[in-house]
């Protein structure tokens, strides 16, 4: 019982604090009027999205950035991964910045390679398959919601 009289606050002062934290760093971001993040900080290990499949890497840059309208997201595919095919909301850019894929737009097979760029338009059907024998790396910019 004297454990858990104790976790408890312990919890608490935890959860405090990174209010705090995430208090500050909106802070920082007004005062200084940049934000600085480092990919492997933000990594994670995800399956492909839009129930693409296959194993990823989404480095999703200033996700928690309060005054920002854009997402910025690096994606590593690994082979045999994809990033499932569906409906653009948003205009979105694709860079390709390594490897070898397909994209298919509105059901069209397009083959793409390191130097591509890629728009899609709101209202298009679109997805993206790593076909190389490498890792396809893909720089991707969007509008948040």
């Amino acid at each position: 019982m004297k454990k858990n009289f104790i976790l408890v606050p312990v919890a608490i002062l935890c959860f405090l604090a990174g209010i705090v934290v995430s208090s500050v760093s909106a802070r920082q971001q007004e005062q200084t009027g940049y934000i600085l993040e480092h990919e492997k900080d933000i990594a994670v290990n995800e399956p492909g999205p839009h129930k693409g499949g296959g194993n990823s890497i989404a480095h999703r840059f200033f996700k928690t950035a309060v005054n920002s309208r854009l997402q910025f997201t690096k994606r590593v595919l690994q082979p045999g991964a994809a990033i499932g095919y569906h409906l653009q909301k948003e205009e979105e850019i694709y860079y390709i910045a390594s490897g070898s894929g397909e994209m298919t737009i509105n059901d069209k097979l397009i083959p793409v390679q390191a130097g591509d760029g890629i728009l899609t338009l709101p209202g298009n059907w679109h997805g993206l398959k790593q076909t190389g024998t490498e890792d396809l790396v893909v720089i991707i910019n969007y509008e948040k919601k």
